[in-house]
């Protein structure tokens, strides 16, 4: 089932899959208004000559021309995307491509562009002169409904040149990748496999004697997903402990260590079925994606694009200071949720050891690389000292604090030996002195939520 999700999510984020739909829709669409235009007296057509006059060389040169015009417009439209892509790789970052192309409003214009055309061909064909022999046909519902389609075309370019020359805007790419980020952490965050093991248990887990057999990889990637309670799951009926060895989103390669399994019955190693399994239970792909659990990927990627935008070729800092402020959202978001524990138990019985992040893994990930990439840039520092005063306001505990704090001391130490201006210092160790008094305070009362 993993493998299934993560196939429907490659595919639904391709740029041929929703197009290719559309023109399949548009196929049976040219076929059965034919259909009803063959098996009809159309008389009535008659009666409306300015919609439905067209003879058999008016409906040819119609269809001719919006079939010419429309896979011109589509081949105008790959184009335009394609340099998208490239322009957005460039100047952000390889790792939003994803984003762009799984863009359905993209999709669907492109999708619509060649089905007009498509639709154009069909309907041409079935367009036939009256002769002795035969009466001809001109199916009008057809050549009328191809006449609609070109008209709303015109709005749909319009709609794509904006859309376009809206995506690519900075602030809207970091947002999007933000809010992508975020709704990830609703789905997993909330959701609980198994039981958390208690102190009592994990302590008897480390005094434990068990031996451990190590599952190979079965592919070399990137880790997109887990599938957590069907190893749970395996760990109960086979009355076993797992051990991930990996973290989503870290590269696994061939042949190395996956998963340990250990039996709490004797002498008992896995089998080459139950491995096969266990592999089964791992998405492995040859890139990181956020679509499934692998949260750290949002945070990575807006922090490529901060880390590009202060780059000394590009030199951005607003574009940077941006990223700051949604990955300071992002971790306040996270402060208040409760992240998954190691140990997972079913039964009363330690099942699964997974490998997780922690709230200051997260921290860490958000602010290291930004610090040190713009440890000389006083926006970039009172930026990530706002954040972190944000990310206080929403968490009471102890351990998430004392992360903060720690962010704080780097921060400082960055001020004293990269900050050469008294007057950039200055407004650094202010702000600095007001986040660390805050930090030390007892939580706020929370902000009741507008429902």
């Amino acid at each position: 089932m993993n493998k299934i999700k993560s196939w429907w999510l490659n595919i639904n984020a391709s740029l041929w899959f929703v197009p290719t739909l559309m023109v399949i829709s548009s196929m049976v669409l040219a076929y059965g208004l034919v259909l009803i235009d063959n098996s009809t007296s159309n008389k009535w057509t008659s009666n409306y000559p300015l919609l439905f006059g067209a003879g058999s060389s008016g409906a040819r040169g119609m269809l001719s021309s919006i079939s010419g015009s429309a896979i011109t417009v589509a081949a105008l439209i790959f184009s335009l995307t394609l340099s998208t892509l490239a322009t957005v790789s460039g100047q952000y970052t390889s790792r939003i491509l994803r984003n762009f192309m799984r863009d359905r409003p993209n999709q669907v214009v492109m999708g619509f562009f060649v089905s007009i055309f498509v639709y154009c061909l069909i309907v041409l064909r079935t367009i036939r002169d009256s002769s002795d022999h035969d009466v001809g046909f001109v199916p009008p519902l057809a050549v009328s409904f191809a006449l609609l389609m070109a008209l709303v075309s015109i709005g749909m370019l319009i709609f794509f040149i904006h859309h376009i020359a809206t995506s690519i805007q900075a602030a809207n790419i970091i947002a999007e990748a933000a809010d992508e980020t975020i709704s990830s952490m609703t789905k997993i965050f909330p959701k609980q496999v198994g039981q958390e093991a208690d102190q009592e248990e994990e302590e008897t887990l480390r005094t434990t004697d068990l031996n451990w057999h190590l599952v190979l990889a079965a592919a070399t990637g990137y880790m997109q997903g887990v599938a957590s309670q069907e190893l749970l799951d395996f760990a109960t009926e086979n009355d076993a402990v797992l051990r991930l060895e990996h973290r989503l989103g870290d590269f696994v390669t061939l042949d190395t260590p996956l998963v340990a399994v250990a039996y709490y019955a004797a002498d008992r190693l896995p089998t080459d079925k139950e491995q096969e399994q266990l592999n089964d239970y791992f998405t492995v792909d040859n890139q990181r994606s956020i679509d499934q659990q692998d949260v750290a990927f949002g945070f990575r990627q807006i922090v490529d694009i901060a880390l590009k935008a202060l780059s000394p070729g590009i030199n951005d800092t607003t574009t940077a200071v941006i990223c700051v402020d949604r990955l300071g959202a992002m971790l306040a978001y996270l402060a208040s949720r409760e992240l998954h524990q190691p140990l997972r138990a079913a039964d009363g019985q330690v099942r699964l050891i997974a490998h997780t992040r922690n709230f200051e893994d997260f921290v860490k990930l958000a602010f290291d690389q930004i610090r040190s990439s713009g440890d000389d840039n006083v926006a970039i520092l009172l930026r990530q000292l706002k954040a972190l005063e944000t990310i206080g306001r929403r968490t009471g505990s102890y351990k998430r604090r004392q992360a903060l704090r720690r962010q704080c001391d780097l921060i400082e130490r960055a001020t004293e030996t990269t900050l050469t201006r008294a007057y950039e210092q200055n407004q650094v160790r202010h702000r600095l002195g007001l986040v660390r008094a805050y930090l030390a305070k007892a939580l706020l009362p929370a902000v009741p939520q507008v429902p």
